[in-house]
C-alpha cells in the first residue's frame, strides 16, 4: 500500500474535471440559444474575463488550472452559440417557436452566403475545366 500513497492524482482529476466542464457547457450552449438567441454571449465573455483574472490569481495549481479551463470553456462558448445558431437554422436542432421571426430575419443571410458560396463554387470548377 505505500506505492498508493507516493503517487499524485491532481493530474488524473484535473483531467477528468476538465472533461466534465466542457461536457457541461455543450447543453448550456443549445439552452441559452434556445431561449436567448445569440445576446447572451457577453455573459460568457464576462465569465471567461472573470475566470481569467481569478485563475492567475489564485495560487494553487489545482484550482487554478481548473478555473482555467472553466474561463477558456465560456470563451469558447462565445463561437458555440452563434454556431449553434446557425446549426438551428439548418434544421439540426429545434427552433424556438417564440423567436422564429429571429430566425426567418436571419435565414435570409444564410441563404445568402451559401448562395455565394455555390457560386464561388461554380466559378472555380468552370475555371478548372
Amino acid at each position: 500500500m505505500t506505492c498508493f500513497s507516493d503517487i499524485q492524482f491532481s493530474g488524473l482529476i484535473i483531467g477528468i474535471s476538465t472533461f466534465l466542464i466542457i461536457g457541461a457547457f455543450h447543453p448550456i450552449v443549445i439552452k441559452c440559444e434556445y431561449y436567448f438567441g445569440t445576446k447572451c454571449w457577453w455573459l460568457f465573455l464576462i465569465l471567461g474575463l472573470c475566470g481569467t483574472v481569478a485563475s492567475v490569481l489564485i495560487a494553487d495549481i489545482f484550482w487554478s488550472a481548473l478555473i482555467g479551463v472553466f474561463a477558456f470553456s465560456s470563451f469558447w462558448t462565445i463561437k458555440e452559440i452563434f454556431e449553434q445558431e446557425e446549426r438551428v437554422l439548418k434544421g439540426w436542432f429545434p427552433m424556438n417557436p417564440k423567436r422564429a421571426g429571429h430566425y426567418k430575419r436571419h435565414s435570409v443571410k444564410i441563404l445568402i452566403k451559401s448562395e455565394e458560396k455555390s457560386e464561388e463554387v461554380k466559378v472555380q470548377s468552370e475555371e478548372v475545366k
